[in-house]
């Protein structure tokens, strides 16, 4: 398993979590990112941490790959948090530091703001990781079915999010692999002027992008070759299923919106 990023990345597993029907996990996941810009207390914050992490520790998957994954991700965050304690000055003074003063508005609201930001990685991530392209791919296009009456291209537009799901593992190691060609022929890609990392990317980008088209054309042909006419007379392998499990996760999931709502102050 690549640890560079996470996001698009399937781990295979037997967890409840795996094992859950898609169009569950992505309901929950959906909300998930609303509810999380509700929570403005700690005991609002404490509950969607909570049920975040117990979900990271169902799935079985470990957590130091997890967190490892999130390390693109990390410098987001602690950018975000310093940035709230620089421009944010609400609350009274707690300490100065090189001249800056630091306020109690500040720090909560960069540990609201940062906190919100790495759930939201951290649950949208235990999608891809926990369900395979083709679940997803299945679910969404269960879930707008609807939208077939108006002539909308349902199937074309689940089987569009899957492929770009699935490639972004890809391009990530293609583009590691350019740079390290790159980095191995003379070029510096961390030190020098702006201008000059500016145009040391330019021959990391022209591979790159030639490498994608040409992905994207085996594919096409891939599936021409097998036949492949859109999603009318489509049959699947596996039909979705609403189980117990998953009736069980929307009960819990819809306490968990309710104390979220109840503890903000």
């Amino acid at each position: 398993m690549s640890s560079s990023l996470i996001i698009g990345q399937y781990v295979p597993g037997n967890s409840i979590v795996h094992r859950l029907d898609p169009r569950t996990k992505i309901t929950v996941i959906f909300f998930f990112v609303f509810i999380v810009f509700f929570a403005n207390s700690v005991l609002s914050y404490t509950t969607l941490t909570v049920f975040a992490l117990v979900t990271v520790i169902i799935t079985k998957i470990p957590i130091r790959f997890i967190m490892k994954g999130l390390t693109p991700v990390w410098f987001l965050i602690i950018f975000t948090f310093i940035l709230h304690l620089i421009v944010t000055k609400e609350g009274t003074v707690l300490f100065d530091i090189f001249g800056f003063n630091i306020y109690t508005g500040a720090l909560i609201q960069g540990f609201a703001i940062s906190m919100r930001f790495f759930l939201l990685i951290l649950v949208t991530s235990l999608l891809t990781l926990t369900t395979t392209p083709i679940e997803i791919t299945d679910a969404i296009e269960e879930m707008l079915h609807p939208l077939k009456k108006i002539k909308f291209p349902v199937h074309e537009l689940a089987l569009m999010m899957s492929i770009s799901l699935r490639f972004i593992p890809t391009l990530l190691q293609e583009t590691e692999k350019i740079s390290r060609a790159q980095a191995s022929r003379g070029v510096d890609f961390k030190t020098g002027p702006l201008k000059e990392r500016i145009k040391a990317v330019v021959p990391l980008l022209v591979p790159l992008f030639v490498s994608a088209f040409k992905r994207a054309e085996e594919l096409a042909m891939a599936m021409e070759a097998r036949g492949y006419q859109g999603g009318e007379g489509r049959t699947k392998l596996r039909e979705l299923k609403i189980e117990k499990i998953d009736i069980a996760v929307y009960i819990l999931f819809t306490l968990v919106i309710a104390i979220v709502l109840y503890t903000r102050s």
